[in-house]
């Protein structure tokens, strides 16, 4: 819709038909009305301007309307819109596929298919997964999301907003420890609780599910949702480790992490671990819906022809916005940009961490960066209304901003790689003017 359409209602207007034609189910963050978007910014109805922290939640790592996004999908437009992977092959398809298996980590042969959503690539590697070594067992992590449709539900640790009342879930899904090493005991160090959590592991291979029954161990590198938490190499290369010595099919969630967010493709590359299967969306398409698995050659063709697909999945315009994606990271240094805006934040975070005793704990990986927000520092009780306030004071001044966390006490930040310092910089203001409210 063009801002001139738009304009045949005011924005409160359009508020009063989105609360009387959507569903309520539907949450929104910033209840104004967004007619155009640039780089890391984005203008309302009313011509504010609103500083983008968020990138439709780690969505936008080149950013709103790139210009080699924008031209790669109208030349894909007017040559071909959509014959349908699997009634017709396209090259852009193909092509994807190509590019993908190679920056992917590893040097074994690798195959890719592409779907619509992050919840679907879970899914079809979870299917992939089954069918490669015909056992039904699936294992997830504490305080992982993987995304919104019955079996990804299934897999999801947070009950409020995503599973309450909307079950039954799919059979044969756990839930194993994960480390979150702010919240460990006291007086234990990051080594010992290393030892405390990988023990737990191993014993939840006792208790809950025999290793022999199970598929896949799905891990978010980094947890998303969950509140940016960040494991340690070791534990990650134990579950490795524990996958291969059973035949369990190792699978990295990267739907949030991926494509630079972190400072490399993929966050999995900081563990020294080479994943059987990755799932990938979000900032793959720049915001069109395009999603994948990516994986061991073996593993993609364990499923016969026509028993994966989709009528939408893999679209000729999703795929050319994703090549264009990966030419920008290359051609504009994204991978290094990561690192130096997470640097920004986190330098920036830790003064603010001298001044407001509520600031509990600062990490990142790259651009994927965090403060959790407390009541106490002693007892480090979450202060979910304290994270609330903050990001609704920076929605209110220009800045869109999202909390994050089990108990909604984080603050994250997924601003568009694309951003210069003094827009980043601009952005922080907002969000310490936000604490001292």
């Amino acid at each position: 819709m063009s801002q001139t359409t738009a304009s045949t209602f005011t924005t409160a207007e359009w508020q009063q038909k989105r609360d009387q034609f959507v569903s309520k189910g539907v949450s929104n963050g910033n209840r104004s009305l967004a007619v155009k978007g640039e780089g890391a910014e984005l203008y309302d109805l009313d011509g504010r301007r609103f500083i983008d922290f968020a990138g439709a939640i780690g969505t936008l790592n080149v950013g709103h309307s790139h210009p080699k996004v924008v031209e790669a999908v109208k030349r894909q437009a007017e040559e071909l819109i959509h014959p349908g992977f699997n009634v017709m092959m396209y090259p852009s398809y193909i092509e994807l596929a190509e590019k993908l298996c190679g920056i992917a980590p590893g040097t074994h042969e690798k195959k890719a298919i592409f779907l619509n959503s992050g919840a679907e690539a879970v899914e079809n590697a979870v299917k992939i997964a089954r069918k490669y070594t015909k056992r039904q067992g699936v294992v997830s992590f504490t305080r992982g999301f993987h995304g919104r449709t019955n079996m990804t539900m299934s897999m999801t640790s947070k009950v409020k907003p995503y599973k309450f009342g909307f079950g039954p879930f799919a059979s044969e899904v756990y839930q194993a420890p994960f480390p979150y090493y702010y919240q460990k005991p006291a007086g234990l160090s990051d080594d010992a609780y290393d030892d405390m959590v990988i023990q737990a592991f191993n014993d939840f291979f006792i208790a809950a599910v025999a290793p022999e029954t199970v598929a896949c161990i799905v891990m978010e590198p980094v947890q998303g949702e969950g509140g940016f938490i960040i494991p340690s190499k070791r534990f990650v290369q134990h579950v490795a480790s524990f996958c291969k010595e059973h035949g369990i099919v190792f699978v990295a969630d990267e739907i949030q992490t991926g494509f630079a967010r972190t400072g490399t493709y993929f966050a999995i590359e900081h563990f020294g671990v080479v994943p059987d299967l990755i799932t990938v969306s979000k900032s793959l398409a720049a915001g069109l819906p395009l999603s994948g698995v990516i994986g061991r050659a073996e593993m993609l063709d364990a499923a016969a022809p026509g028993e994966l697909g989709g009528t939408y999945a893999g679209s000729p315009l999703g795929c050319a916005a994703a090549l264009a994606v990966l030419d920008i990271i290359e051609e504009e240094g994204l991978n290094k940009r990561s690192e130096e805006i997470g640097r920004i934040i986190e330098e920036k975070a830790l003064e603010w961490k001298t001044e407001y005793p509520f600031i509990g704990d600062i990490r990142r990986l790259g651009a994927m960066a965090a403060i959790e927000i407390v009541k106490d520092l002693e007892t480090r009780e979450p202060d979910k209304a304290k994270a609330a306030a903050i990001a609704a004071y920076a929605n209110q001044n220009g800045l869109l901003l999202l909390t994050a966390g089990i108990n909604g006490n984080i603050i994250r930040f997924l601003t568009p790689l694309i951003i210069s310092d003094d827009l980043l910089n601009e952005g922080l203001h907002i969000v310490e003017a936000g604490l001292r409210a």
